[in-house]
């Protein structure tokens, strides 16, 4: 019985597929333009704000750069503020957290001059200011994921972490910081 079961299963375990964990990058990486991207988008990148406190917006090391956490600004300087679930929609914070995303690429184009030079956007912890109760932290921090695969094709794909916080600072909506692999 034991041999039988074995030579039933074994078959089906070594013939699954062996997929890499990484996902394919664009197969014609270099003919992706994520600056065209952008205008396509219609979105005009605003100037790149300096920290408010004894921080810097970037830290490269080797090819990396570890952008420090932004929060959603919007043009006249304020913030979206307010909890998601309670004072925001999940549609809300999603929009939020796509600002979040034009935030941080106005950071990338200040610090790298042209966007291209962006090899993978390879790590994002998204913070999401809600009550305790509430658990859609992934659909709200989809909004700054989907904006990088807009941008960046496969490059923008990352691995990700979407976490609630009871506050965020000046009670921003959402605040995302984001780790950059970038060409030699």
């Amino acid at each position: 019985m034991k041999r039988l079961i074995l030579t039933l299963i074994l078959p089906l375990f070594f013939s699954c597929s062996t997929e890499k964990t990484t996902s394919p990058i664009n197969e014609n990486p270099s003919a992706w333009d994520a600056e065209k991207k952008l205008e396509e988008l219609g979105i005009s990148l605003p100037q790149a704000s300096s920290p408010v406190a004894n921080y810097v917006n970037v830290v490269r090391v080797g090819n990396l750069l570890f952008l420090s956490g932004k929060g959603p600004g919007l043009p006249d300087g304020s913030f979206v503020t307010g909890k998601v679930g309670e004072d925001l929609s999940i549609e809300q914070g999603r929009e939020a957290a796509r600002l979040v995303g034009i935030a941080q690429l106005a950071v990338l184009k200040s610090e790298l001059g042209d966007l291209n030079k962006v090899k993978r956007i390879v790590k994002v912890l998204g913070m999401v200011n809600c009550g305790p109760d509430f658990t859609q932290q992934p659909q709200v921090i989809n909004g700054f994921s989907d904006l990088m695969v807009e941008v960046f094709g496969d490059k923008g794909k990352h691995a990700r972490s979407a976490v609630g916080m009871n506050a965020l600072p000046m009670n921003i909506a959402v605040e995302i910081e984001v780790i950059v692999e970038i060409e030699d």
